[in-house]
This record gives structure tokens, C-alpha cells and sequence, in this order.
């Protein structure tokens, strides 16, 4: 596994990481850390990895485009010194360009999507072990889909900055897209986006993927 003794993940985001945490910070006892995929997280590599004490915080905020993110980014992720960074945002940078299509506002282009994500990047590269980034997603398996088709953009987006500055590339489109092979998208989130229990799980599962995370792994041993 590639977490070390005492390493700190801070996880920023959207509704899709927030789920209920504390806000603007959730770690800890209890539901701070809220009912999302970063529980579930924590509590496999708690479960498997014993040995190895992580902290886990939850720095999403429901609601939050890129461009909300990035304006807390500094108190939310950087001044917690984190020694690994995952984001997992632009849902609603896109959501809201089809849901509120007259308020320009509050939308996010994709170009400023990339300028967003890019600057959140650079702010951590130099003092983290590594940078995760998940791609937005819709839960909609028919990519001629408005919505979908335009997620693809920003996930896209996502693939660039990963290959550009050596982050760790987690696509949960795809990731779905194999899913809804088997199991229609209303299984897991009634409104294509707010994943339930097994969505989280699912979400968890990928994102461990990545981290070399062994499922036959005895405590204790090396």
C-alpha cells in the first residue's frame, strides 16, 4: 500500500465526498466524516491496515463548482498540511449549465474548469506525496446525452492535467459505464449523481485500486 504510518489524506470536493461531514472540515470520530465514499475509505483501510495509522479528512462541501473549491482550497487542503490530496469536482459546474441555464453565473466553462483544477494542483504538487484526481461523472450509460457528453468534456480535462503533472488518474465515468452493463443507474443514485451506499462503495473501490491496496493483506506483515 502506498499510504506510510501517520500519513494525512485530506479528500476535497463536492456533495458526491461531503455526504453529511462536518463542514468545512470532517475527520474523526463519529459521522464527522460524514456517509460517503471517504467512509468507506477510511474504514477498509482501517479494517485491513491495522498497523498503519491514517488520518482521514473530509473537506467537501455540497454544492461547491471548481470555482468554490479553489476559493477555500487554501484554508480546506493547504493549511492542513496534507501528505496526500485527492479532488473530486466539476459535477456542478456542469450540472448547473443545464439545471439553471439562465444564471451564467454559476456556471463554469470548461476552460475555466481546467484553469481551476490546474491552480489547485500546483498549490499542493511541491509539498504532497501524491495528487489524486477523480473525474466528475454522470451515471448515464448513452454518451449522446447532453449532460453526459458534456461531463465527458471535463472529465477529459481531468486525463490532461493528470498526464501534464504526474497525478494519480481515477476515471469514475468509466468506472460506471462497466457497471450499468449489469445494473441500471436508479440501483445506485436515483438523480444520476448522488451515489447510495453501494455507489459509494463502488467509489471507494476504485479510488483503493490505485493505491495498491491488497485485499489479502495480513496485519503486520510487510
Amino acid at each position: 500500500m502506498i499510504f506510510e504510518n501517520l500519513d494525512r489524506i485530506v479528500f476535497a470536493g463536492d456533495s458526491v465526498t461531503d455526504m453529511g461531514s462536518t463542514n468545512p472540515v470532517g475527520e474523526g470520530l463519529f459521522d464527522n466524516v460524514g456517509r460517503s465514499y471517504v467512509r468507506v475509505i477510511e474504514n477498509m483501510l482501517n479494517t485491513w491496515y491495522p498497523e498503519v495509522k491514517l488520518r482521514v479528512t473530509n473537506s467537501g462541501i455540497s454544492g461547491n463548482t471548481s470555482r468554490d473549491l479553489l476559493a477555500r482550497y487554501q484554508r480546506d487542503v493547504v493549511d492542513l498540511k496534507p501528505d496526500w490530496v485527492s479532488i473530486c469536482i466539476g459535477i456542478n459546474d456542469v450540472w448547473r449549465q443545464f439545471d439553471s441555464p439562465a444564471i451564467l453565473n454559476h456556471q463554469v466553462s470548461p476552460e475555466e474548469y481546467e484553469e481551476n483544477v490546474e491552480k489547485m494542483i500546483l498549490e499542493v504538487k511541491d509539498t504532497v506525496k501524491g495528487i489524486f484526481l477523480m473525474t466528475p461523472y454522470y451515471m448515464e450509460p448513452n454518451k449522446e446525452d447532453w449532460m453526459r457528453s458534456r461531463m465527458d468534456e471535463y472529465g477529459a480535462i481531468c486525463k490532461k492535467l493528470s498526464e501534464k503533472h504526474g497525478c494519480i488518474f481515477i476515471d469514475l465515468q468509466a468506472m460506471f459505464n462497466q457497471y450499468f452493463r449489469y445494473r441500471h443507474s436508479s440501483y445506485i443514485a436515483w438523480d444520476r449523481i448522488h451515489p447510495n451506499q453501494i455507489g459509494a462503495t463502488m467509489i471507494a473501490k476504485e479510488f483503493l485500486k490505485h493505491c495498491e491496496f491488497d485485499y489479502g493483506h495480513v496485519p503486520g506483515e510487510a
